[in-house]
């Protein structure tokens, strides 16, 4: 019984020091910078840099058939499948528009040009410059799913009419974390405004 309890406590011990490492890691990683502009009770309202992304579209849809293979795609091309065996850093968050198409997209790192940027070696990945812009984005904890996507797209959306805040379309997933970060774990779910005025 001695053995069993002094077993668990170690796997637990472990456990926290190997979490405090991953979370020190995420937290050093670089996020597409955005201002807050405004915060409501549900949301809040954000300007976004402009930034360089590369991205693949997906022919499933929803976030659990997509999302290990868009993954897989573009952690593919940072790890190193490219045409100059070349690494680049992962940024944050790993965004997933969710429209009639599915499409999955990596900040690439700043100081980056598509000139500067290796060849992938997977002709499905594209890269695109995104404009400055106006968001809006409504947080959630825990492992993301397709059940918890589809209530907090719901919630913004009816927290963006009532407020009566023009937006487009498409909405996003904003993932923050590794899947093996148990802790403090950040999801979201934006979408880009329309004819916002910042006061």
């Amino acid at each position: 019984m001695k053995i069993t309890f002094i077993i668990i406590f170690l796997a637990i011990v472990i456990m926290l020091i190997t979490q405090s490492f991953v979370s020190k890691s995420t937290k050093q990683t670089e996020e597409h910078a955005y201002t807050v502009i405004k915060v409501y009770d549900q949301f809040e309202i954000r300007k976004y840099q402009s930034a360089l992304f590369s991205s693949v579209k997906l022919t499933s849809k929803g976030y659990k058939e997509s999302s290990g293979a868009g993954f897989r795609v573009l952690a593919g091309y940072i790890f190193g499948d490219n045409k100059k065996d070349e690494k680049i850093a992962m940024t944050t968050p790993v965004v997933m528009e969710l429209g009639d198409t599915t499409k999955m997209l990596f900040k690439v790192p700043d100081g980056y040009t598509v000139e500067k940027l290796p060849q992938p070696n997977n002709p499905k990945i594209a890269f695109e410059k995104q404009s400055e812009k106006i968001v809006a984005a409504i947080r959630f904890d825990g492992w993301a799913n397709d059940e918890k996507i589809k209530h907090y797209t719901s919630l913004l959306t009816n927290a963006l009419a009532k407020e009566k805040i023009e937006h487009k379309t498409i909405f996003s997933f904003l993932g923050y974390n590794p899947p093996y970060e148990v802790f403090n774990r950040r999801n979201e779910i934006a979408v880009e405004l329309v004819n916002y005025k910042i006061d």
